[in-house]
């Protein structure tokens, strides 16, 4: 039974709440624990029954289900609101995404879209709660670890370049970040932790034989030299690179536990440990995050990109986590498109703190010849914006750091 999805249907026709209830009624899986016939209903029964999933319909009376799911999702980060609506105009789908909705449907759903979109919500509120419990996303400097003064940071900060919604960038900003960040007080090393299908050593146009395997086999007896012996010395920018394992497979051979210890050792030795991360929350990237001083977190200006980082910033909420650690950034900014960073920021309640505008000319032709635009582009829009962000992240290490 703990297992089940919970499921609160909403809708203002008692004859489609009843036939909803009918039809969930023969999936073992699924288990109808209230209905609502309007918008109030639905916030004070989610509050009071705390529902998986809330099957929400958009024209109600007394208060409609887009404004219902905001409400909602204001103050219930666990439960996952799928959207019904006999409207399929985009607008809609557009304002019930920002508004915090997990899915999208046009009544009447088929059968098998219906509970499908019920298990994959159901799938995120029961991984949220379970998250509640387990991951505590906090900063994870040990005190016990020895502290290396890099011009005036009390010890090298972990900042972790993340995007819950692949196709944003984060590897091509994680890049050039690192390298605007390195130099010769402060030293960086970019490590490359999307472990199956890593791309920055491609990215910097370097195929060393040696990657992250050769550090976390050895994570109980690291060493300068043999960390030294190991990454990756960039010529241009003498930025330190880990690169991934070179076959997607090799990936299961590091453990969250390794991955910690290095990690921790790097942050000794270097100013800035950067890390480019997976979208989905695995182990590796979970731990990341939790070793993380700094998440630059990143979205672009497509519903399904704006929809996750919601997501995961309700996650964060839900496990206590300081939304203050976020560098939120909007990367391929074009201005003919409405959706704005500000109402991006305004509707996911955290400020976006950089913009990277849509620059192809500069940044494709840079990713395929492997030298990052902060390198030879330093005039160019796009690395502006990066030095901007650079400057933004190291004002916010600054301010938690005192």
């Amino acid at each position: 039974m703990a297992d089940k999805v919970r499921v609160l249907i909403v809708d203002d026709v008692a004859e489609t709440r009843e036939n909803v209830r009918k039809l969930l009624q023969f999936e073992t899986d699924i288990e109808v624990v209230g209905t609502a016939r309007t918008g109030k209903e639905a916030v004070q029964l989610t509050f009071d029954i705390k529902p998986d999933v809330v099957l929400m319909d958009i024209n109600m009376p007394d208060m409609d289900g887009i404004t219902a799911t905001e409400t909602i999702r204001q103050r219930d980060q666990v439960a996952q609101i799928v959207i019904l609506s006999v409207q399929g105009d985009p607008n809609y789908m557009r304002r019930a995404m920002l508004a915090g909705a997990r899915d999208f449907l046009t009544k009447p759903p088929m059968a098998d879209e219906l509970i499908s979109a019920i298990r994959r919500a159901g799938q995120m509120a029961h991984a949220t709660r379970a998250k509640s419990v387990q991951v505590d996303l906090s900063p994870a400097a040990s005190a016990s670890s020895p502290q290396t003064s890099f011009s005036g940071l009390s010890s090298g900060k972990v900042i972790v370049v993340y995007s819950p919604k692949g196709g944003t960038g984060v590897t091509t900003l994680a890049v050039n970040l690192a390298i605007t960040l390195h130099n010769d007080e402060t030293r960086a090393v970019l490590v490359d932790a999307k472990l199956q299908y890593g791309d920055v050593a491609v990215f910097l146009n370097e195929q060393g034989k040696n990657t992250i395997l050769d550090l976390t086999s050895r994570a109980d007896e690291l060493d300068e030299e043999v960390v030294e012996s190991v990454v990756i010395k960039h010529a241009a920018s003498g930025l330190r690179v880990l690169a991934a394992p070179t076959r997607p497979e090799q990936a299961e051979e590091v453990s969250a536990d390794q991955f910690t210890k290095l990690i921790k050792y790097l942050r000794q030795n270097y100013a800035y440990v950067v890390i480019d991360t997976a979208s989905g929350l695995d182990d590796i990237t979970l731990t990341a995050l939790d070793n993380s001083d700094i998440i630059v977190l990143v979205v672009t200006q497509d519903i399904p990109a704006i929809k996750n980082c919601r997501l995961f910033l309700d996650l964060m909420d839900t496990i206590g986590s300081l939304r203050q650690r976020v560098c939120f950034v909007m990367n391929k900014y074009d201005k003919r498109i409405s959706i704005t960073p500000e109402k991006v920021g305004e509707n996911l309640k955290q400020p976006v703190v950089g913009v990277i505008p849509l620059d192809e000319r500069v940044v494709i032709p840079s990713v395929n010849r492997g030298v990052p635009f902060m390198i030879d582009n330093k005039s160019q829009p796009s690395s502006k914006a990066v030095f901007s962000l650079a400057e933004a992240v190291r004002k916010q290490i600054e301010k938690y750091d005192r």
